[in-house]
């Protein structure tokens, strides 16, 4: 396909379908903000949905939070340019769901807790606890500006309107139906925005294989390019991706960001019972990995469009997480509205993920930071505005440090590994006191500090490196020879080199070469291999006085009945959960 430098944008049905999904979601939250039977002015309904929502919406809730933008516009340029060795993350898939289901949601769906934190205050002290909610909430300021910048890039490229003013824009709306609708609106307008996802992606999938021939070629185009590429089986820890790193890797990075998570506990404890808790799981495990097959695809179409045509070399685009939209103009500017149904897609993702974390992150902050310091119980009218005022804040320094995610290297490495720096030490953490009775709060405090440092340390070292040139990594070949004789010959890239094993450029330090995808299994088992040791170097005979519903379901059998017949439920009795606490 050649691939003429042209500039082609939204037309006005674009712009009418792309401005109707935002009233859309606007009007979600003012209508349960308004209108709906239970209005959201109490605490257990702004977070919780007062623990009536059905599976369907859930599911779709959750679907639509965990893909996000950057798996959409991130996961085609994935495949275009290191090949599907990424793919190969769906083989984890199967076994996190069993993790979730059976190892970790038991434990917060018998204590019925609002913020998955409490936990830690139940299980060790409030210092770990503090310690937890600090963590997370720097995950989510580290991940959110990066899905707001996902659908402004798509917008801006799609309309030639300025990346930095599209942003407020997609925050305002996300804010504001998050605000005033709760957790309801922001699972109901999930749902609608995972459909319209879907929609979007099968649409241009089809359209997008037919252009190029037909599935048949797209495969051939991409053997012959060298992007077919499952089970590299190099056990070196160093190769960017390989069947072990992706699969591994992947294994504990999914379930730290669902099994502990605040935004899938708090949407777990809104289902009304534990088994319709797990059956959403699995629809969550079928849906994403269907999403996350759709966007592996889509990127081994976009090279079958351009294997003889590099858009990113001959200059037509400046980066490869600009691929998806820039082959959605191409083929699909001829229908009036398809393009913006396609952004509509990218940015629903996004407002998903987005309102997400706006709505667990405020529930942490109510629950965790505020409501254990303050003497004189706020009514729930009052503690129900106080949730809308932290969501606005929330929400405008998170529009803030969209300006650094610009600096970043590609969104899927980015994200992934900016986020192991917390999420490594969280899952650790939690495994912890839930599988380890002899786990006291001086080791999970010890673990998870020094555990997040060493993360943050080889993280941000590493993207240091990355952005000064000095640690590249090698990429797939791509061609110019189909372009016309107009493209621009300084774009050419110098960098690409041959595929095989990630090299630098100059000798850097070995844990800077690591794949980023071992982050969070090094932070998760560094805070238990720590936790364990000063543990058992500070334990005493209290440590092990641990409530069996504080522990998995999965290490009841190896509790000895003097160590928990004397307790009671911890969640309902916090007295006597704190006596035993203070003997320690």
């Amino acid at each position: 396909m050649d691939t003429p430098h042209i500039d082609k944008y939204f037309d006005v049905f674009d712009y009418i379908v792309f401005a109707a999904m935002l009233l859309v979601s606007a009007l979600i939250g003012v209508y349960f903000a308004f209108f709906a039977k239970i209005k959201q002015n109490t605490t257990s309904e702004y977070l919780m949905g007062g623990k009536t929502m059905g599976i369907f919406p859930i599911s779709m809730s959750l679907i639509a939070s965990y893909i996000s933008g950057i798996s959409v516009l991130g996961i085609p340029a994935e495949m275009y340019i290191y090949g599907t060795q990424f793919w190969m993350v769906l083989c984890s898939k199967g076994v996190v769901f069993l993790a979730m289901a059976f190892a970790y949601l038991p434990v917060f769906y018998k204590l019925q807790i609002t913020s998955s934190y409490e936990y830690l205050n139940l299980r060790f002290n409030s210092t770990v606890r503090l310690l937890g909610t600090i963590l997370f909430l720097t995950k989510m300021l580290l991940y959110i500006p990066i899905v707001i910048y996902v659908p402004a890039l798509a917008f801006s490229q799609v309309t030639g309107i300025n990346l930095h003013l599209v942003t407020p824009i997609v925050c305002i709306v996300c804010i504001f139906y998050t605000t005033l609708g709760g957790l309801k609106a922001v699972v109901w307008t999930d749902t609608i925005q995972t459909i319209i996802l879907f929609g979007s992606m099968i649409v241009v999938i089809w359209m997008g294989t037919s252009s190029v021939g037909g599935f048949q070629e797209v495969w051939s185009r991409s053997m012959k390019g060298g992007r077919i590429d499952f089970f590299n089986m190099n056990l070196d820890p160093t190769i960017r991706h390989t069947f072990w790193t992706v699969t591994i890797g992947n294994y504990f990075m999914w379930l730290a960001s669902c099994s502990v998570n605040q935004a899938m506990v708090q949407r777990c404890l809104a289902m009304p019972s534990l088994k319709s808790a797990r059956i959403t799981i699995g629809i969550l495990v079928i849906g994403i990995a269907c999403l996350v097959s759709m966007c592996c695809y889509m990127g081994l179409v976009i090279y079958a469009a351009y294997y003889k045509c590099d858009p990113v070399t001959r200059g037509s685009i400046h980066k490869s997480d600009q691929l998806l939209p820039y082959f959605v103009m191409e083929i699909a500017a001829f229908m009036p509205g398809l393009p913006g149904l396609f952004v509509s897609g990218v940015f629903s993702a996004a407002l998903s993920s987005m309102s997400t974390g706006l709505n667990s992150m405020t529930g942490v902050i109510f629950e965790d930071l505020i409501k254990p310091r303050i003497k004189k119980p706020l009514s729930e009218s009052r503690a129900s505005l106080l949730m809308k005022v932290i969501v606005v804040c929330i929400g405008a320094i998170c529009v803030g440090l969209v300006f650094l995610v610009e600096k970043m290297g590609a969104l899927i490495q980015a994200a992934g590994s900016l986020s192991a720096i917390t999420a490594g030490p969280l899952l650790g953490i939690f495994t912890l006191g839930m599988f380890f009775p002899i786990a006291n709060s001086k080791g999970a405090l010890t673990g998870g500090l020094i555990s997040g440092a060493l993360v943050a340390w080889i993280s941000i070292g590493t993207q240091m490196k990355m952005a000064s040139g000095v640690i590249k990594f090698p990429q797939k070949p791509v061609s110019v020879e189909g372009c016309n004789a107009n493209w621009v010959a300084e774009y050419l890239s110098l960098t690409l080199v041959p595929d095989g094993t990630a090299k630098p450029i100059e000798p850097t330090f070995f844990l800077f070469q690591l794949s980023y995808m071992y982050y969070t299994a090094v932070g998760t088992i560094t805070t238990i291999v720590i936790g364990l040791i000063v543990s058992y170097l500070t334990k005493s005979e209290q440590d092990t006085l641990v409530h069996k519903d504080l522990l998995s379901p999965l290490v009841h059998g190896l509790l000895s009945e003097e160590n928990t017949s004397q307790q009671r439920n911890p969640r309902n009795d916090v007295i006597s959960l704190n006596q035993i606490k203070n003997k320690q």
